[in-house]
């Protein structure tokens, strides 16, 4: 299961990184309320966390959906107290955060899903 969260931190970090680079995004000590910005970074991330639920149930010893699921609940349990802290500290839209906590289990469970799909067709 930790490989799949350290997937997703470095991919995430990483496109976030190349579109700061870009211009795309404003530099990382400025706030980010540009909604279209934050649809822009929930998209890559929906697909890096269904990315990260794959790569759980890639290398789960048993269980690969189920693997990728608790993965899921981590995420949500960890996403929901980051939402919780940066809320109120007013760096982008609250709808983000919120909607990174809420798609965890979801986008996780789709990934260990297309494994375990996968596998059924070898």
């Amino acid at each position: 299961m930790f490989l799949g969260f350290v997937v997703v931190f470095v991919l995430s970090l990483g496109v976030d990184e190349i579109f700061h680079l870009l211009g795309v995004y404003p530099p990382w000590s400025e706030p980010m309320p540009d909604p279209g910005q934050n649809a822009l970074a929930l998209g890559y991330r929906l697909i890096i966390q269904v990315l990260g639920g794959w790569v759980m149930a890639r290398y789960a010893p048993y269980s690969p959906v189920g693997h990728a699921i608790a993965g899921g609940l981590l995420g949500l349990v960890l996403s929901t107290a980051a939402a919780i802290a940066l809320i109120p500290k007013n760096l982008g839209p609250a709808w983000y955060p919120i909607a990174l906590a809420v798609s965890s289990v979801p986008t996780s469970w789709l990934g260990g899903v297309l494994f375990a799909r996968k596998q059924s067709q070898s």
